[in-house]
């Protein structure tokens, strides 16, 4: 039973700024794609950014230039560095991963697994 365990988030001023951890049992992160999405209060969950198994990554615009996902396959642990965090950052955010190739990593449909959620509150 694969698992993804988030941590990391926290209650923060904008301009500030989070790394967000996501644990996986069963090797996981080492072959299969991996992203992080985010549910506002009221609104869908969306795409924040994805990496392909060979390490292509993909970002939302409003978070392009902002936020870094990263992954340590020895670790079994995905990462996402958030900085400068504005108020509309404020989210759940989940990691989600599969162990095969994603064609879209924006689409959730193309995950198997995802985590529980952390919150990330940023006042402004």
């Amino acid at each position: 039973q694969v698992q993804l365990v988030e941590s990391g988030g926290g209650l923060v001023q904008a301009g500030d700024s989070l790394r967000l951890s996501c644990a996986a049992s069963g090797g996981l992160f080492g072959r299969g794609a991996v992203a992080w999405f985010r549910q506002a209060p009221g609104k869908e969950r969306d795409f924040v950014a994805g990496m392909r198994g060979g390490g292509t990554t993909s970002y939302a615009d409003s978070v392009k230039g902002r936020f870094t996902i990263s992954r340590d396959s020895d670790q079994n642990t995905v990462y996402l560095q958030m900085n400068t965090l504005k108020p509309e950052d404020t989210a759940v955010y989940y990691c989600a991963a599969t162990r095969t190739w994603v064609t879209a990593p924006f689409r959730q449909s193309e995950y198997d697994y995802w985590g529980q959620g952390t919150q990330v509150t940023v006042s402004s």
